[in-house]
């Protein structure tokens, strides 16, 4: 009798450890793209429409397709203030990654430096952005697969698809440029 008891209790506390990492496993995932929608909202939300002056001397401080987004704007430093940068995010292997370069106002004949990359997700099949506004004056607002200019686009989706076997979900972050 001594012996069926303590087999009860040794499985009982092994399923209730492995239901316990499942479970810590699971939030850590909702966390890490928690994290990754916020700080993409953000970045998003916050793209200036003239850093720095250089949209009026006709450089292009925002160009995004289907795959990829390029934009000038303000990258938090982690000390309360912001730094101006050339900030791009695309997938790369399977990460959904955001790299970024200081923005330079001046013209410089030093080298420019290596882009610092940061993994937001890792695991992605595919990524799709969009980009809501009228392509042209004359036509109506719509989905675009690309948008290029200093004028933004009125709004950005980011779509992230993960492998058919993967559970966990990211439902389509849309932001509102900032004007």
């Amino acid at each position: 009798m001594l012996g069926l008891l303590v087999i009860g209790l040794t499985h009982g506390v092994s399923t209730g450890l492995r239901l316990w990492q499942a479970q810590s496993h699971r939030i850590g995932e909702a966390a890490d793209l928690d994290a990754a929608e916020r700080t993409l909202r953000n970045l998003l939300s916050g793209i200036p429409t003239s850093p720095g002056g250089d949209a009026a001397a006709g450089a292009a401080t925002f160009d995004g397709s289907a795959s990829r987004l390029h934009f000038v704007g303000d990258l938090p430093t982690g000390l309360g203030t912001t730094q101006l940068a050339n900030i791009d995010l695309e997938l790369k292997r399977g990460r959904l990654v955001l790299s970024w370069t200081p923005h330079r106002h001046e013209i410089s004949s030093a080298p420019p430096p290596k882009p610092v990359e940061t993994e937001l997700i890792g695991g992605v099949a595919r990524v799709e952005l969009a980009y809501w506004g009228a392509a042209a004056p004359d036509q109506p607002a719509a989905w675009q697969g690309q948008w290029q200019g200093p004028p933004l686009p009125q709004l950005i989706r980011v779509r992230v698809v993960f492998a058919a076997r993967d559970r966990r979900r990211w439902p389509d972050l849309i932001a509102a440029a900032t004007f």
